[in-house]
């Protein structure tokens, strides 16, 4: 299964990020996507020779032209399957949510995919960590109080993406 860094890669391959200066320079702290989740230039290279190895990504022959020679970069068949699955797929954890789940909000949103659809998704994924917080007394834990505050901002913010109401 792709990491985090490889389906990012792919993701913006399918946008028509064709090789990897332009991945790595969104991917940069100062990056379009870099804000919500950064990479560096080495792993960003490193994701994509992972995904050529897997037959997820291939190298085209290079464009000639001015400057060094690049090798556009296109998905295989199987690496479109792993991204399409992937940009469906909840996350399974609160933790996951500020990293992987913004990724995937915001690299659909590129994509002119429905970031609300996504959204409706994770909710419903989540909503039995929701009822087990909600019902969580207080019992002065510091870990228990950021698990419980976490959690709930999690669901207002889940709730403002799909349009219901927001809970205070």
């Amino acid at each position: 299964m792709p990491t985090l860094a490889e389906h990012a890669c792919l993701a913006l391959v399918d946008q028509g990020v064709d090789h990897g200066w332009a991945i790595g320079s969104l991917l940069a702290p100062d990056g379009e996507l870099g804000r919500v989740w950064s990479l560096s230039r080495p792993l960003t290279y490193r994701a994509i020779d992972a995904l050529v190895d897997a037959d997820l990504l291939r190298r085209s022959p290079p464009k000639p032209g001015r400057g060094r020679a690049r090798s556009p970069l296109r998905l295989t068949r199987s690496g479109r399957a792993e991204l399409a699955a992937w940009l469906d797929a909840p996350v399974d954890h609160i933790r996951d949510v500020r990293t992987e789940l913004l990724l995937k909000l915001l690299l659909r949103e590129r994509a002119g995919l429905d970031a609300r659809a996504l959204a409706i998704a994770q909710r419903d994924h989540l909503s039995a960590t929701f009822a087990v917080n909600a019902a969580a007394g207080d019992d002065g834990d510091i870990v228990s109080l950021w698990r419980r505050e976490n959690t709930a901002g999690v669901r207002r913010f889940l709730d403002a993406m799909t349009g219901r109401s927001v809970r205070r």
